[in-house]
């Protein structure tokens, strides 16, 4: 296994089960797709948080506030700042019941990992696919890594090689029957890009209703 799997039993059974956290990916409003859940060694001591949080996302926010753990005020490990960044958008525990986050890869992941297509599952891939095409999703959101990585998919091939310009600060990939396919920055980004994030995250915030 070229990646490093997470060494907890216990969450490592929790993604086989459900490999998304919030609501689920096929009744989502907004989806987020990432690369990899990662989680430090020690989770399992730092964060118990977490397996409610996989159990049931919705609940977690709704009851705790945050849209995820890493928020939780006794944290203090790495993955703080997507989160935080996250945040911004506005969501609050109203939009818990619109709001899924899935990754390109279906395992929880521990270190620095460079994923390569060959990591994908295939099956994974196919609920991923059918999730967007099929599912009630306005708005999905993928940054240029998972574009870069998921386009090496049969069921990804329409991910165009460069976003199409917008009027705005997103990069559209795809619309059509009422949903809009968007590349953002990564929201760990620094830099120059942050001030892009910015913009991005601003107009994904004048999306939300109740």
């Amino acid at each position: 296994m070229p990646f490093q799997l997470h060494p907890s039993q216990k969450l490592v059974d929790q993604f086989r089960e459900k490999p998304w956290q919030g609501t689920h990916p096929a009744t989502a409003r907004f989806l987020f797709i990432g690369l990899d859940a990662n989680y430090g060694a020690d989770i399992e001591r730092t964060l118990p948080e977490v397996f409610d949080y996989h159990s049931d996302g919705v609940v977690f926010w709704q009851r705790h506030g945050v849209h995820h753990p890493f928020l939780m005020p006794h944290y203090t490990g790495s993955g703080r700042k997507y989160h935080q960044k996250f945040a911004e958008i506005g969501f609050s525990p109203q939009h818990a019941n619109q709001v899924s986050f899935i990754e390109a890869l279906h395992l929880p992941t521990v270190g620095v990992n460079k994923l390569t297509a060959g990591d994908l599952d295939p099956g994974h891939l196919r609920r991923l696919a059918d999730f967007i095409d099929h599912g009630a999703t306005e708005y999905v959101f993928m940054p240029s890594g998972v574009t870069n990585l998921l386009r090496q998919a049969p069921q990804f091939r329409w991910l165009p090689r460069q976003p199409n310009p917008s009027n705005g600060a997103l990069g559209i990939l795809r619309g059509r029957r009422g949903q809009m396919v968007y590349q953002m920055y990564h929201l760990s980004c620094y830099g120059w890009q942050s001030g892009i994030l910015d913009r991005q995250i601003g107009e994904i915030r004048g999306m939300l209703k109740l």
